[in-house]
């Protein structure tokens, strides 16, 4: 879930040479709109088969993981600015988007969450539950609801390949990436965990290349092949493209994307363990007082150790990232500490993110959460000050 995923490569990585900044990243922002990236675009109601994952590109482009269509959707709200952050907090949510859609109280699930860097404003993937209906509402600044109209916008629609036989079960997370867009997901196969890599400009109705993911969980101490990225943020290095992701158990570990053929596997390099029972829902970066940082939002299915909630987020040094010393990666990856609020050193719980059901950053400064209320079923959505 994920900051405004265009401005997740804004900031210079610690270690010489490491940049979280692209050339192409720099074009896509001066790029005239968000029509740009999508070639072949068609207008009206794309008809979604479902609303995932959800992010943004430059110029207000939304990135749709539609599952169910095995599919991104991408498409140019016009929605460039200017920035006018939350004004206040917006109380029970779930029940104004029910009532925004025709819905009964409790006939929504809001399924994901993503906040446009270029205007401020808050967008939801939503369920209805009745007839189980995809939509994808606005939230702006003075808190009002709106449902997104495609009528008059460009997108286009984009499929995720498999073998033949094979079925996309799950697209658990999608970013704009600067020279592409990524994906990643689960198939059928036997090799179930999928990043997908998508050029641009993004051309309705051509595919991906798609390649499998082995990763070494730390906890488990063995290499695997089944279990998804949950959340990833895009990343470069000495002018090499790679994603950050996060897995269920909870390895963090870095995959390269250049110089691969589509169908071809791909191993990580696991540089974190954030320590059992924890499932990632969420991941940004951001910068705050000379240093950049990682920060890894998850559910924990066990007992909380620390804060009031089974929400909780922690932020990582981003030199982290960077570690290619074979005593520091996989086997021999670093360990939070889980019985304190930090340690190693640079790995901290972030308090902010405490009962965050969905999070993403608007700036270096803030983000914005959708956040479980105490004693209540009822979420609210605020702005949340990064540490």
């Amino acid at each position: 879930m994920k900051l405004p995923k265009v401005l997740l490569l804004a900031a210079v990585a610690c270690t010489a040479g490491a940049l979280l900044v692209t050339h192409s990243v720099r074009a896509a922002a001066k790029a005239g709109s968000a029509k740009d990236f999508l070639k072949a675009a068609q207008h009206g109601d794309p008809k979604l088969a479902s609303a995932g994952a959800i992010s943004f590109g430059p110029h207000g482009l939304l990135l749709i993981a539609e599952t169910k269509g095995a599919s991104i959707v991408a498409v140019d709200t016009g929605d460039a600015g200017p920035v006018k952050k939350l004004k206040h907090r917006v109380d029970d949510v779930a029940n104004l988007v029910a009532a925004k859609l025709g819905a009964p109280a409790g006939g929504v699930k809001i399924v994901d969450l993503a906040v446009n860097p270029a205007s401020g404003k808050i967008y939801l993937s939503v369920l209805r539950t009745a007839g189980a209906l995809p939509a994808i509402v606005v939230i702006d600044a003075d808190g009002a609801v709106n449902d997104l109209a495609f009528d008059k916008l460009a997108w286009v629609r984009v499929p995720l390949p498999a073998k033949e036989g094979a079925k996309i079960g799950n697209i658990t997370d999608v970013a704009f990436a600067g020279d592409r867009v990524v994906a990643a997901g689960a198939s059928s196969e036997e090799f179930n965990s999928k990043i997908f890599s998508l050029p641009l400009p993004l051309e309705h109705g051509q595919g991906a290349a798609v390649f499998s993911a082995e990763t070494y969980h730390v906890s488990h101490g063995k290499w695997e092949t089944r279990a998804p990225i949950s959340s990833f943020v895009p990343y470069e290095e000495n002018g090499k493209h790679y994603i950050v992701g996060a897995f269920a158990c909870t390895p963090i570990a870095k995959f390269p994307l250049d110089g691969l053929s589509s169908g071809a596997n791909v191993r990580g390099t696991s540089f974190l363990e954030l320590g059992s029972q924890n499932r990632p829902l969420d991941m940004f970066t951001y910068e705050k007082g000379g240093k950049r940082w990682l920060v890894t939002h998850t559910q924990r299915f066990g007992k909380n150790l620390f804060g009031p909630s089974k929400y909780w987020g922690v932020r990582i040094d981003m030199n982290y990232v960077a570690l290619t010393d074979a005593e520091k990666i996989n086997e021999k990856a670093a360990h939070r500490d889980t019985k304190q609020k930090s340690g190693p050193a640079g790995i901290e719980i972030v308090d902010s993110l405490f009962g965050a059901v969905h999070v993403d950053k608007l700036d270096n400064d803030d983000a914005i959460v959708l956040r479980e209320t105490e004693g209540s079923d009822k979420l609210v959505l605020e702005m949340a000050k990064l540490p």
